[in-house]
């Protein structure tokens, strides 16, 4: 099994497990570490902190982990992920 830790900020822990089930994953556990799973892989959901830039500016900082039987399963994964978590400022 192949695994890959990232780490992402400003989105909530709710958005990122919604974007697992998005992917055809079911939700296994309710409490850290978050953990769904596909059809061949899973993700989990590790941990949530609080990242301060300034007194007023801070923001989530969620670090997840993705496994997968195959790499080229696990490098999919995380491209539609990924493609998920995109945000765009205006």
């Amino acid at each position: 099994m192949v695994e890959r830790k990232l780490e992402f900020r400003g989105i909530s822990k709710e958005h990122l497990g919604m974007y697992f089930m998005e992917l055809g994953a079911k939700q296994v556990t309710d409490s850290f570490p978050f953990v769904y799973e596909g059809d061949g892989w899973n993700g989990q959901i590790l941990s949530e902190a609080e990242i301060s830039f300034t007194a007023t500016f801070k923001v989530s900082a969620i670090q997840v982990c993705f496994r997968a039987d195959k790499e080229k399963v696990l490098e999919d994964l995380i491209k539609k992920y990924r493609y998920k978590t995109t945000r765009i400022g205006g």
